[in-house]
């Protein structure tokens, strides 16, 4: 994509960002579930990772709709990416309870970006009258939060409480 000279090519950047962001969560989200030892954990990073690849075929929608089709590599995500694999992932955590609290707080990273992205798109989807588009980011980033929740309710009911007594 070239340089953004208005307000819809502002849009379609930040939409080609958020389909690279998302491709690079989702794969790191599948790896992170694979490291959990936690059944509900598991469970839960699974379905979060089926939901971003549904929320990608939305963005990439979008996107073919602002006359655009291609996604542009998010280095944000590519850096949390790292970050999750640095800690969570290839860390010589000898307790699961340890690592999970490690994958949930990489994974609540990942989603606190990508609400921020979607978000983003939002505000200029409304200022370009794309009221279809603000429904369906609505949508996505609801998702989300709905999801950043569920995880800290698992974290604070359960799993930061089993790695209190690794």
């Amino acid at each position: 994509m070239s340089a953004p000279k208005n307000l819809a090519d502002c849009y379609a950047h930040e939409l080609a960002d958020s389909w690279s962001a998302n491709d690079q969560m989702e794969k790191t989200v599948r790896e992170l579930a694979e490291a959990a030892g936690d059944d509900k954990l598991k469970q839960r990073l699974t379905k979060s990772a089926d939901g971003i690849a549904k929320h990608t075929e939305t963005i990439k929608k979008l996107l073919k709709e602002c006359g655009e089709t291609e996604k542009e590599h998010c280095k944000g995500m590519e850096g949390l990416v790292k970050e999750a694999k640095k800690h969570a992932l290839d860390a010589d955590i000898e307790d699961d309870d340890v690592r999970d609290v490690l994958i949930i707080a990489q994974f609540q990273r990942m989603c606190h970006y990508g609400i921020c992205g979607f978000g983003t798109a939002k505000a200029f989807a409304e200022a370009l009258g794309k009221s279809d588009h603000v429904s369906e980011l609505d949508r996505i980033t609801a998702e989300i939060y709905d999801t950043d929740e569920n995880m800290t309710d698992l974290a604070e009911r359960s799993v930061n409480l089993e790695a209190k007594h690794a």
